[in-house]
């Protein structure tokens, strides 16, 4: 099995299953080779807007994505320091850097998203980035 973190971009697309992208998302979400971990930074930022806006269809898929999940980072002050030295060191936004410190804590294999290869997240040598826009998962 795989351990695999998903970006919140991936989950947004799939739940919201518009376009081709949608479809490899939902394709890797499913995909039973894999295992997946996450963070609380990832639920903060697609649940509430998703309840805010009373989208009822959304709000239940991340909540089965979410209670799906087997592992989740719980030292969050740990997890900002070293998203902190990412930051530094490789010039991620504050977010990606949360979410790239949060995947390789939980000694994730894959970090799925749907941010380009040019991406400063592609820098961070300690784990492997996959983006939805590869040529692999987009058929």
């Amino acid at each position: 099995m795989t351990r695999t973190f998903v970006d919140s971009g991936v989950l947004i697309a799939a739940a919201r299953g518009e376009n081709v992208i949608a479809e490899a998302a939902l394709s890797f979400l499913a995909d039973s080779t894999r295992i997946f971990v996450s963070s609380p930074f990832v639920r903060l930022e697609v649940l509430p807007k998703a309840i805010f806006n009373q989208k009822t269809v959304e709000t239940e898929f991340y909540e089965t994505f979410f209670s799906a999940v087997a592992t989740w980072v719980t030292d969050t002050d740990r997890l900002v320091q070293q998203a902190h030295t990412l930051a530094c060191n490789y010039g991620l936004a504050a977010i990606d850097a949360l979410h790239v410190a949060a995947a390789i804590a939980l000694e994730a294999e894959d970090l799925l998203t749907t941010e380009k290869s040019t991406k400063p997240m592609y820098r961070v040598p300690n784990i492997r980035v996959i983006s939805v826009f590869d040529a692999g998962l987009l058929g």
